[in-house]
């Protein structure tokens, strides 16, 4: 009878068990699904590099001529009579000139940024793209996002400056006269006018 009763008890504790098991995987299953974290996905820029004459450049390091990918961070360098552009699409350009150490960096959320160890660089920021140019001393200029606009550093040499590929005419990177002495501002414009002269002499 004892044995009986045991086995009943048994039965019992092991059906109640079950049951709470059972109770408790349908709440588990019954909450609702824990809402998804959408995650933005910043659009990845690459830029395209030309070259004069398809003559080869140094990107990272390693030699890189038209039609090489530049990437965010590549420290592009040139030598005398090398000089090269880096298309970046709805952000804008960068001409580098000859005997040129920069660092790009840009980004899909309008930041365009050449940092210029030595020489000469033109960036030109498309609306909707802060540009920004910077020596060892500091920022040189930024270009406004709501209108677009070129800035340019280029030391001091005795030659005229360097015409990128695909510019043409006299003044700082084939940008002409005008805009060069608009570009450099006025403390500059006495040496400026000296190297357009260079570039442009009178018939006289």
């Amino acid at each position: 009878m004892t044995t009986t009763r045991s086995k009943i008890k048994t039965t019992t504790v092991v059906l109640l068990v079950y049951s709470i098991l059972q109770i408790g995987v349908q709440f588990v299953f019954a909450q609702p699904a824990p809402a998804v974290t959408k995650v933005a996905i910043q659009q990845q820029v690459v830029g395209r590099l030309t070259t004069t004459n398809n003559q080869p450049v140094t990107v990272n390091g390693l030699s890189a001529s038209s039609g090489a990918a530049i990437a965010s961070g590549a420290t592009i360098e040139t030598k005398a009579g090398e000089f090269a552009t880096v298309d970046l699409g709805s952000l804008g350009r960068v001409d580098i000139g000859e005997n040129t150490k920069v660092v790009l960096t840009f980004d899909g959320n309008g930041q365009l940024k050449a940092a210029v160890e030595t020489g000469c660089v033109n960036l030109t920021g498309k609306k909707g793209t802060t540009g920004e140019v910077t020596s060892p001393s500091g920022t040189v200029g930024t270009t406004n996002p709501a209108t677009g606009g070129v800035v340019t550093m280029c030391p001091p040499h005795p030659g005229p400056p360097p015409v990128p590929p695909g510019e043409s005419g006299g003044g700082l990177f084939g940008l002409g006269t005008t805009a060069t002495l608009a570009i450099v501002g006025a403390g500059d414009v006495a040496l400026w006018t000296y190297l357009i002269l260079q570039d442009n002499p009178s018939p006289s």
